[in-house]
């Protein structure tokens, strides 16, 4: 039997983690050339673990892992962990949006489904939850969102109607449904946003650095941006309130 193909040196996130056995954990992570993972760490939970420091979620590493030689297994053997370095870790309302965009990736991404372009996005976007610039937060939260879905396919093309390929009006106001995609908000229909900007929002998708051209074009709009793409996001994942979403109201309740 030939010996299982190894992966190194491979940029990574922990996305989740949870037991295996008593000494062991099942991570997933978000690489950056071959998609998500399933990695066993074993021993990772023993004192004495190179990995127990480690395989922290939002922070960067580099991974090495080798491929079960059972083509039809969906888990893999973790061989190496080393942290990357660069920030520490976020904190506060940081942290829980860190944990909401790993929930999202968890549900929407596939396996062995590689989007470089979306990684990088992600790591930024980790960069920032990590500084100190907490105004930035929630744009950069909805910046990161609108790339997710553009990228995975679940977004509409923001320049036209989606029902009637008919092209938006700069004056206009529209409204992005989950059912119908992007359309003419109704008369007294709250949250529609101007042709112009929806336009803006397009153009700064299709640049080869998305999600610093977005979070521009975005600005302006973020908070009626929110809800449209909240409602979006939960119907492509299946659930009306995801639980780091659910898990951040019950904090604010407190």
């Amino acid at each position: 039997m030939a010996p299982p193909k190894r992966i190194a040196d491979e940029p990574a996130f922990v996305l989740h983690r949870y037991d295996w056995s008593e000494s062991s954990l099942i991570l997933e992570v978000m690489t950056r050339h071959h998609g998500r993972q399933a990695l066993v760490a074993k021993g990772a939970k023993k004192p004495t673990s190179n990995f127990r420091p480690v395989l922290l979620p939002l922070q960067p590493l580099r991974l090495g892992y080798s491929l079960s030689p059972d083509a039809q297994a969906e888990i893999h053997t973790l061989k190496a962990a080393d942290w990357v370095g660069g920030h520490i870790m976020p904190t506060g309302d940081a942290l829980l949006s860190g944990y909401y965009l790993n929930e999202l990736l968890m549900r929407l991404l596939a396996r062995d489904d590689p989007h470089p372009g979306l990684f990088d996005a992600y790591a930024a976007v980790v960069r920032v939850l990590a500084s100190e610039h907490g105004e930035a937060l929630q744009p950069v939260l909805r910046a990161f969102e609108l790339v997710l879905l553009r990228d995975l396919g679940l977004l509409p093309a923001l320049d036209q109607q989606t029902a009637t390929l008919t092209p938006l009006s700069a004056k206009g106001l529209y409204v992005l449904v989950p059912e119908g995609g992007l359309r003419e908000a109704q008369a007294q229909e709250r949250g529609g946003l101007p042709g112009a900007w929806w336009l803006a929002l397009q153009r700064a998708l299709d640049e080869p650095a998305p999600l610093a051209a977005t979070l521009r074009a975005s600005a302006d709009g973020t908070a009626e941006l929110k809800h449209q793409l909240r409602a979006l996001l939960h119907y492509h994942c299946g659930s009306r309130t995801l639980r780091t979403r659910q898990l951040m109201i019950d904090l604010q309740n407190l």
